[in-house]
């Protein structure tokens, strides 16, 4: 047990290079998720509409995992998650049509989670909690990871906020899947839920939202149709089928197919 309290993966903080500017960002903070942030309030706060472009993938992070297409389902699931979560507020339109917000996201990093390690793991868990009150942690060992940097810009290319995020899985919070994605791939959602809940805020947010997730997140979550039909670009949550899947810890792509945008 105390090994499953410590365990976690460990991912670098560091800027890309894809950003348009790093000079307004803060300092590193966080414990989990670890980040640097810049977010122009007023104009945030002002804007209306938000255009999402989709998120790129680094040679870097692509080199690291093997099974082609795996590395879309991650990207597709950040900015499902970013678009859902920006309907919130803004009106999401498609790219290239006019709006008051362009978000451009890279994953500039992915730590590949160890298949054989998270399926032990599952097979542990799963086995323990059909004869004890509780499950047991995940090991502490084969634990992948996620580094992201993003920005929101104006029609003119001013940059209004930006990050440059990173978080590694844990044993306590991260279930296992067997994929190599299988942590970046869950690790994408809670990016899309920083970056796009600052956006909505127009500030940096910290500790726990006690706030019940709107109907239309809600309703996104088990597969229905998205607030605003640009949604539409990445396709639906798999919904119930999605929860299952995790639940035994099968890979992500038995019940999502990234997009071809």
């Amino acid at each position: 047990m105390g090994l499953g309290v410590v365990g976690c993966s460990s991912v670098p903080l560091k800027e890309s290079g894809s950003l348009s500017s790093y000079n307004r960002l803060g300092p590193a903070e966080g414990n989990l998720s670890k980040s640097r942030t810049f977010a122009d309030t007023p104009e945030l706060l002002s804007a209306k509409s938000v255009a999402i472009l989709p998120t790129k993938i680094s040679p870097t992070a692509a080199a690291k995992i093997k099974k082609p297409g795996e590395d879309k389902l991650v990207s597709n699931a950040l900015d499902r998650a970013l678009c859902v979560g920006l309907s919130d507020k803004y009106r999401v339109v498609g790219p290239g049509e006019p709006a008051d917000l362009t978000v451009r996201a890279m994953i500039t990093d992915i730590v590949p989670t160890g298949k054989v390690a998270a399926g032990i793991s599952k097979v542990t868990s799963l086995g323990t909690s059909a004869v004890l009150p509780v499950g047991v942690p995940r090991l502490p060992i084969g634990l992948g990871g996620l580094a992201v940097e993003a920005e929101a810009v104006d029609a003119t290319g001013v940059q209004h906020a930006a990050i440059v995020w990173s978080r590694g899985a844990n044993s306590i919070t991260n279930g296992a899947r067997v994929s190599e994605v299988g942590d970046a791939y869950g690790l994408a959602g809670t990016f899309a839920n920083d970056f796009s809940k600052m956006l909505v805020k127009g500030k940096k947010t910290s500790g726990v939202s006690l706030n019940l997730p709107s109907g239309q997140k809600l309703k996104s979550q088990f597969g229905g149709a998205p607030k605003y039909a640009a949604c539409d670009a990445f396709g639906r949550a798999p919904g119930v089928g999605g929860f299952v899947a995790g639940a035994v810890g099968a890979p992500p792509s038995w019940t999502d197919s990234a997009q071809t945008n």
